[in-house]
């Protein structure tokens, strides 16, 4: 049904007196009617309605509108939920319709649509869902063509800042050019030039720019990753440079000569890309031929002398081998055929044209042949500049099935050179005997084969390989040049009739090699047969024309002469040709349609004879279709009229009659077809009426839509009836739609009756197909026996307007249909009489679903009481057969278990040890490829500056009075505030803050955290003032080295630890400016090799109290024993959204079940950072078992098995959860165990039984942190989850054998550490590392190893280990070894103790890389050295290559260097409170105020700026007392 949208324009004729009336409240009485506002116009033309839109598919259901700026908006939600968006400029302007959104699903959308009070936001109901629509989004649009071709009035180009948007929300939008609101005010741009060589640096381009704005804040050039620059401003032009010598892309051949890049405007406002075009680098040096040089688009040379293409004339050896032209390039001409024959010794003479002559110290020229993929060098001589030849020699090639081979020729010169070859020309080897058997097939060869035939041997040959003196030699130029033996091998056909024209085709070998050699001396069985030029293949056919036969003629053979009736020249064949009787016998069907195209089927006898058939009913034609002896089909053609008409059959020149006669009746018609619709997928029955429907033959039924047609059958029943099956549309097979579909074209195919192919008279409708549900997410029903089966779904019933129509559905369970009720949303069927698990399968049309299985429950045949006396029955049975087995057993046993024991254990110890080696090889092999298939496609959840900067400056303290504004009494405010601007000031001093700082430390009680704390509240408050505050760390840092210099300490020592505030201050110098690099790139593998080791440690066990786990980087942290598991797949519903599908998740049998929620939670939230998702502490896992019952699983409840006073934690495998079950995540559940037990267990996280492990013994033995569980004060039960802690003195005793070979596990650090490598790497490749991605090294670095060198020069310290080593105590240790033991600095994430052990071997390797001195190994060297050490030497040779690399570098100038750190503060300014920062700094004034004070009067510099009596104001209004 359509439905139009109607914008109505209305006129109000008003007088003078009108206009000027006040308007007045009116009430409507009996006299309303009769007042003059009420009188017609007296208008001559009616106002109409103008239909600006129409909708012809989904149908509308809804409209609001609006005006904005001079646009009426039109807002129309449809049946289907969608959205239309209407623009309609004026009273008579079309209706663009510029944005369609779906809205709501399922549709349709309700009446009532509302907008928001600032008309941005549009809201719109469905039957269950409100939804809140932008009435523009402006902000899908990617560029300023698609922004304001869009054709929303809301949105244009927000210049600078790169976005579609409002104009009212671009930042100065009123400044000229800053705003397009016309395609014609978007930002163009040009350069000049717009290439240059790959070999050509910072060359000068100039950017014309149309449409930019004021650009006052600076602009960059970029070319995408290779190098960004600041350009020039210069009128409506910019000068840029392009790109230095190591960063222009390299270009290799396969990708052609060029390579384009974007040349991109960034503006320094904003820092957004506003503009952009090509710009193509090209490479003239992949051209390796003259004429694709000189031909090139680029300016390219050729130097013919060296053969190289180059962008540079000048680098040409001589003045005349530059060649820039194409007629001057050394190339080969084109020349008629070279033929060559095989075994010949021959030269091969070419000509050419400006070919160089070979230069002292270069070799001569050479033909290079590839024949049949070998190559074969043949010397060639240089007559002059155009001519060439390649010496004698002879060529060969395989094979007899080729007779002419085409070979490919090259011409070189000076090993390599290649002289072009334009014209392509090839070399031609044949073979004379090749596929040339007979003498005719030789003599017809091309002549200047030169070939022959050879009559002694018998064969084809050349002249010269004839023997002169004992054979004939035959050439087709020769005097005598007739083939002998001529021979017939077919003749096609065999029959013909007697009255002649039968065209005979005669078969064979030496027959002629002109057609006048054959043209009067053929016979087919005594009769003269004419041949014909036109069927005349030399030597191999004859076609000829039979003349007519007497009637003593019956059969003869085929004979012929060759120019001579010679006996040598005459052939005979072996077969016969007979002369035949034709006859016709009938045809059907005897009737068909005027418009043709009904095949007739003619029985006769020996109607295959002959050559030719031609078929008439009366004057029309009936097309020969096929025959046999007795049939003849043929398809009759059109009629202008209605009658009977005579059948005649012709062959060759037999006219066959009899009395058999054709009737044309009138064409079929079409009076009704019922229903007059269908679903998409088609196939449903229709019924059809008619006339004559009866005459055709093969009915079809045809829908054309969207350009595709469909065809599907017909059957008819009488003249008046047919049944067709719906033909289904041309859609994509995934289609779905609740739209219906209305086809181009419909109609019918019957023979070639034209006027049924299109019905104008029908208004055939397609409705969406049914959708079915599946059967739950298992996709199995289980029901009991005569329960009916419930199929839900939608678009059951068409919605046929005025019909009570439903579809035929058939449902079978197995191979039985079942009985089928049907509603719009639901199929009702009556289970067949059946039991056990059975497919159902829906079929409707021509589409057919099977929602899953069903299994219908078998009831119990024996009673409850029966059941239970059998099963009691056999158990006592099994009990006691058991009972007595045991007691056999153990006697039997008992005799030889003391002699066997000590065998049993050695065998137990080898089998462990090749077990635990051999899966340790197989992890090592498997695991890297799994691992790096995981981790592809994660995002990175990198923190936000604020919070990363807090947890390095300030690690552990999660809500710091830097963060939050300052908390003072009211009364106080304003003098505290006054105090902290004037301590500010202090700060911002030099002297006084380098006093202040070295005061602190030379303090007793000023601790090693109050040095840390104090550095990083002076870096949060000169975080706006990064030049000042990287000026006062480079003074400190001067103190530090002449201190540690003038106290005879080792140089190495410096920087070595955190003693100083310098120290830290220099690791929150490059925490701060080191952030966009860790984003950028360090970040990414940082978090690779975190989510690696996370990933493997989960492949195996970990133990939930010790920490330990079977795969581990750390000997401390791995479990010593053979743990059995398996791995399981649960599938797990979402917590957020339990219709969801749901999630399978590799978990371990052996886990706990708060190690279950983790991993259940780390699979769902997969890209959620850790701290948006829900903690495993507020969650219950919940068991959802088949037969609908649900259980909570827990670590500990009444179920936990205690033995021993050793309580074991909850298992998947305690629960016997098997693979495959469905588990869920809900909401925490008290219950009565939690409520009585909660103070023996804490539940907050993975590692929520730390508070059980103390360690004891020296914090720096390895061996001494054995995890000591404490037990439960209440009960002295200890807990255990995989291993007990075997300090207790209670394991068993083959827990003892395992502990004697426990060195045997250590393999696994070999295997996790192979898995673990390519991670390693990366991150190590890229720190260690100068160019990145195309990026430069971070400023900061540079200029901090610069200002190490000139201390180290300014001190006379030339020792290239000192040097290295503070540059590696500088920022290896400082800061990276930092991120990566503590990878939570950077990301959202949490890290347990098993992956801290690892990272923590990471971070010792990183160390030993940068240092100098030798690392000495032994059996003694703990586990985690032994396991890198032959990395180690490597990875040196990286830090040795890079810290070489930025030491080549250009220094770094003051001025760069205080740009970027002014930027760097401008970017972050805001992040701290600076008044809550300096406070905090201020508590160290008060607690050290005489102390401070005292060299602040001393020291002249101090005094002449007062500095004391500033301090001393700051102290007095900062102070409780005033």
């Amino acid at each position: 049904m359509a439905a139009d949208l109607w914008c109505f324009c209305c006129r109000k004729m008003m007088d003078s007196k009108a206009q000027e009336a006040d308007f007045k409240l009116l009430t409507i009485d009996d006299n309303f009617c009769g007042l003059d506002m009420n009188a017609p116009l007296g208008v001559s033309e009616m106002v109409r309605g103008i239909p600006v839109f129409t909708e012809d598919r989904d149908r509308m259901t809804s409209i609001i509108a609006y005006v904005y700026k001079n646009h009426s908006l039109a807002f129309v939600g449809t049946k289907s939920g969608k959205l239309k968006k209407i623009r309609v400029d004026g009273p008579r302007g079309n209706a663009l319709q510029y944005e369609t959104v779906q809205v709501v699903d399922p549709g349709p959308v309700l009446r009532d649509m509302a907008f928001s009070k600032d008309h941005e936001q549009l809201y719109i109901m469905s039957e269950r869902q409100l939804t809140r629509v932008p009435v523009e989004s402006c902000s899908q649009y990617r560029s300023c063509s698609e922004c304001l071709g869009s054709g929303d009035p809301h949105c244009g180009w927000c210049v600078l800042h790169n976005t579609c948007t409002r104009k009212e929300r671009c930042e100065r939008s009123r400044e000229p050019r800053r705003f397009a609101s016309e395609m014609k005010q978007c930002v163009r741009l040009t350069v000049h030039p717009n290439n240059i060589s790959v070999s050509q640096y910072n060359v000068l381009l100039v950017l014309e720019t149309y449409n930019v704005p004021e650009l006052s804040a600076g602009v960059n050039c970029t070319f995408e990753d290779l190098s960004e620059m600041d350009g020039l401003v210069v009128g409506n032009q910019i000068h840029c440079y392009s790109p230095a010598a190591k960063e222009v892309p390299r270009i290799i051949t396969e990708n052609g000569d060029h390579h384009v890049v974007q040349l991109q405007l960034k503006s320094k406002e904003t820092g957004m890309t506003f503009a952009s075009t090509s710009f193509v680098f090209y490479n003239c040096s992949v051209h390796n031929s003259c004429l694709s040089c000189v031909e090139s688009p680029y300016r390219c040379h050729w130097c013919k002398y060296r053969h190289v293409c180059t962008h540079d004339p000048k680098t040409c050896s001589f003045q005349e081998g530059r060649v820039k032209l194409p007629e001057d390039c050394p190339q080969l001409l084109r020349v008629d055929k070279i033929l060559v024959p095989v075994e010949v010794i021959k030269p091969i003479t070419l000509k050419a044209k400006n070919l160089p002559q070979p230069q002292s110290g270069q070799r001569g020229y050479e033909c290079i042949l590839n024949i049949q993929g070998s190559e074969q060098r043949v010397p060639a001589l240089r007559f002059n500049s155009s001519s060439v030849q390649c010496q004698n020699t002879s060529y060969s090639y395989e094979g007899m099935e080729i007779n002419n081979l085409p070979v490919e020729l090259t011409v070189v010169w000076n090993g390599h050179f290649n002289i072009d070859n334009p014209a392509q020309n090839k070399v031609h080897l044949y073979k004379c005997g090749a596929m040339r058997e007979s003498c005719g097939l030789c003599l017809k060869a091309d002549p200047d084969f030169e070939c022959g035939w050879c009559q002694n041997p018998g064969q084809c040959t050349l002249r010269q390989h004839c023997p002169a003196h004992e054979s004939r030699w035959l050439e087709l130029s020769g005097a005598n040049s007739k083939c002998t033996n001529p021979r017939i091998t077919e003749i096609i056909p065999v029959t013909g009739p007697r009255e002649g024209g039968t065209k005979v085709t005669i078969r064979g070998e030496n027959l002629g090699l002109e057609f006048r050699d054959i043209a009067s001396h053929v016979k087919v069985a005594g009769v003269e047969c004419s041949p014909l030029v036109d069927g005349y293949i030399p030597a191999e056919q004859i076609v000829c024309e039979m003349g007519e036969a007497k009637p003593s003629q019956h059969a003869g053979f085929v004979e012929i002469c060759v120019a001579l009736c010679r006996p040598e020249f005459m052939a005979r064949s072996s077969q016969l040709y007979y002369f035949m009787t034709l006859t016709l016998l009938d045809l059907k069907p005897s009737r068909g349609p005027m418009s043709g195209g009904t095949q007739v089927t003619i029985t006769g006898t020996n109607l295959n004879a002959g050559s030719n058939v031609v078929v008439m009913f009366g004057k029309q034609p009936c097309l020969f279709h096929r025959r046999s002896p007795s049939f003849i089909v043929c398809n009759t053609t059109s009629s202008n009229e209605v009658l009977e008409m005579k059948v005649t059959v012709q062959v060759d020149r037999a006219r066959i009659r009899q009395d058999l006669v054709f009737q044309y009746v009138e064409d079929p018609t079409i009076v009704r077809i019922e229903p007059e619709w269908s679903i998409v997928s088609g196939n449903t029955p229709i019924a059809v009426w008619g006339t004559h429907l009866d005459l055709i033959q093969n009915p079809q039924i045809r829908a054309k839509h969207g350009g595709k047609e469909h065809i599907n059958i017909c059957e008819v029943l009488n003249a008046t009836e047919m049944t067709c099956q719906a033909p289904a549309l041309a859609l994509d097979p995934d289609y779905q739609s609740d739209l219906t579909e209305r086809p181009e074209e419909f109609g019918f195919i019957l023979d070639n009756v034209q006027s049924l192919l299109i019905l104008n008279k029908t208004n055939f409708t397609y409705y969406p197909n049914p959708v079915f549900e599946a059967f739950g997410p298992s996709g199995i029903l289980e029901l009991k026996p005569g329960t009916p089966i419930i199929l839900k779904g939608k678009n059951l019933i068409p919605p046929v307007a005025g019909a009570n129509v439903k579809l035929n559905y058939t449902v079978l369970v197995g191979e039985k249909p079942c009985t089928v009720t049907v509603s719009d949303v639901q199929l009702l069927c009556e289970s067949p009489n059946l039991i056990g698990r059975h497919k159902v399968m829906a079929r409707v049309g021509g589409m057919e679903y099977s929602p899953g299985m069903v299994y219908i429950a078998p009831d119990s045949p024996l009673s409850l009481p029966a059941i239970i006396s059998i099963a009691v029955a056999g158990g006592l049975l099994i009990i006691f057969i058991v009972a007595v087995l045991i007691a056999y057993k153990r006697k039997s046993r008992e005799s030889d278990l003391t002699l066997k024991r000590l065998q049993m254990q050695m065998d137990n110890l080898e089998s462990r040890v090749a077990l635990e080696c051999k899966e340790a090889f197989a992890e090592l092999q498997t695991d890297i490829h799994e691992l790096t298939s995981d981790l592809d496609g994660a995002g990175i959840p990198f923190l936000d500056y604020r919070t990363y900067t807090m947890r390095v400056l300030f690690p552990g303290i999660e809500d710091h009075p830097v963060l939050r504004d300052l908390e003072v009494p009211g009364y106080r405010q304003e003098r505290v505030e006054k105090g902290l601007k004037l301590f500010a000031q202090l700060i911002n001093n030099k002297v006084f803050l380098l006093s202040f700082i070295r005061t602190l430390e030379s303090q007793r009680s000023f601790s090693m955290r109050d040095r840390g704390n104090v550095a990083s509240l002076i870096m949060t408050v000169l975080q706006s003032k990064l030049e000042y505050a990287t000026d006062v760390l480079k003074q400190l840092l001067a103190d530090l080295i002449d201190k540690n210099l003038e106290s005879k300490n080792h140089p190495k020592l410096l920087l070595r630890r955190t003693e100083s505030v310098a120290e830290k201050m220099l690791t929150n110098w490059f925490t701060f400016l080191l952030y966009k690099f860790l984003k950028e790139c360090a970040g990414e593998p940082l978090f690779s090799l975190f989510c690696a080791i996370k990933q493997q440690m989960e492949k195996g066990p970990i133990d939930a109290i010790t920490g330990e786990a079977r795969y581990s980087l750390s000997e401390d942290k791995l479990i010593r024993q053979q743990i059995e598991y398996k791995t399981l797949v649960l599938s797990c519903v979402s917590p957020d959204n339990a219709n969801s599908p749901e999630v399978p998740v590799k978990i371990l049998n052996c886990d706990t079940i708060t190690q279950v929620k983790e991993k259940i939670l780390d699979a769902i939230f997969k890209n959620v950072p850790c701290s948006h998702r829900p903690k495993a502490a507020d969650m219950d896992l919940e068991w959802r078992q088949g037969s609908g019952a649900r259980m909570i699983l827990q670590d500990e409840d009444i179920t936990t098995k205690i033995e021993n006073d050793w309580k074991r934690l909850n298992t998947l495998a305690h629960y016997q959860v098997p693979d495959g079950s469905v588990v869920a995540l809900v909401s925490k559940q008290v219950t009565a165990y939690n409520a009585v037990n909660n103070s023996t267990v804490s539940r907050t996280s993975a590692s929520k039984y730390e508070n059980m492990i103390r360690y004891t013994g020296s914090p720096d033995s390895l061996r001494s942190r054995t995890p000591m569980i404490t037990p439960d004060l209440e009960s002295g039960v200890k807990m255990w989850h995989l291993v007990k802690n075997h300090e207790h003195g209670d394991q068993k005793e083959g827990d003892r054998g395992s502990k004697m070979v426990s060195e045997i596990y250590l393999t696994r650090l070999l295997a996790t550490k192979g898995t673990l490598q390519k991670f390693v790497d990366d991150l190590f490749e890229t720190i260690f590392s100068t160019a990145h991605r195309g990026s430069a090294l971070p400023l900061a670095i540079k200029y901090m190893f610069d200002f190490l060198d000139e201390q180290a020069d300014k001190h006379g310290i030339h020792d290239p280990h000192v040097r290295h080593t503070w540059k590696s105590n500088c920022l290896p240790l400082r800061f990276w070894v930092n991120m990566i033991k503590n990878p939570q600095f950077v990301f959202d994430i949490h890290k347990n103790s098993i992956t801290d052990a690892c990272l923590s071997v990471v971070a010792q390797t990183f160390m030993d890389s940068c240092s100098t001195s030798e690392h000495r190994l032994g059996k003694d060297s703990p586990s985690n050295k032994l396991l890198y050490a032959k990395d180690i030497p490597s990875y040196k040779s990286w830090v040795e290559r890079y810290y070489s690399d930025i030491g080549k570098m250009p220094a770094i100038s003051d001025q760069d260097m205080n740009a970027y750190l002014a930027e760097q503060s401008r970017m972050h300014m805001n992040e701290f409170n600076t008044m809550s920062a300096l406070s905090e700094i201020f508590s160290y004034v008060g607690k050290y105020s005489e102390e401070i004070l005292g060299p602040l009067d001393h020291d002249d510099q101090c005094g002449k700026q007062k500095l004391a009596y500033k301090l001393e104001q700051v102290i007095t209004l900062m102070s409780l007392d005033s």
